[in-house]
């Protein structure tokens, strides 16, 4: 009997440990941002997209389990120019009735110095996935989680931009992508 205890006891604890499930955080939308900044004809405007979502898994203990997928709604892009934001939502900018969303879907997550973290994945944009590097800050304290963190795009690999506007002349190639978020971890 004290053989069979005993060869059980050891079983336990030669187990694998199994780690703690990643926890789940959900992003306040009131405190939360996915901005970008652009140039035409060399004036810098900025604008943002008021409808967006993302689910996180994060642990800074466990960052292999960590995982970010956001959906953003392309129609809701703003820039505060009625003509500009008129036009984002067409064929010639973000075609939302053929592509009426852009997703962030991380494929791994790493340490890059205290409260620092590169977030590598594939952005997908009019159909167009091309793998991007976010690095982001981001400090938790209890339960509550801000991240901040941005990254330059070229419009053109993801065909933002048609006819007129395919080329860097009128309205820069390049696009800086900010991001805000604060997110509380769910029970």
């Amino acid at each position: 009997m004290m053989r069979l205890a005993l060869a059980a006891a050891l079983v336990l604890f030669a187990a694998p440990a199994v780690a703690a499930p990643v926890p789940t955080w959900t992003v306040d939308k009131g405190a939360s941002r996915i901005g970008f900044q652009g140039a035409m004809n060399g004036q810098t405007f900025t604008g943002g997209f008021s409808r967006w979502d993302a689910k996180i898994a994060f642990d800074p203990g466990n960052l292999a389990a960590s995982k970010v997928t956001a959906v953003i709604d392309t129609g809701s892009a703003k820039s505060g120019d009625q003509t500009r934001d008129e036009a984002l939502p067409t064929e010639d900018w973000f075609s939302v009735k053929l592509f009426p969303r852009a997703t962030f879907v991380s494929r791994k997550i790493a340490a890059a110095g205290p409260g620092r973290y590169v977030a590598q994945g594939d952005l997908t944009i009019r159909n167009a996935t091309h793998p991007v590097t976010l690095p982001f800050t981001l400090a938790i304290a209890g339960d509550t989680a801000k991240m901040s963190g941005s990254l330059p795009l070229d419009r053109s690999a993801f065909g933002v931009g048609q006819g007129q506007f395919k080329t860097g002349d009128t309205v820069a190639l390049k696009v800086q992508v900010d991001i805000a978020v604060t997110a509380r971890r769910a029970h």
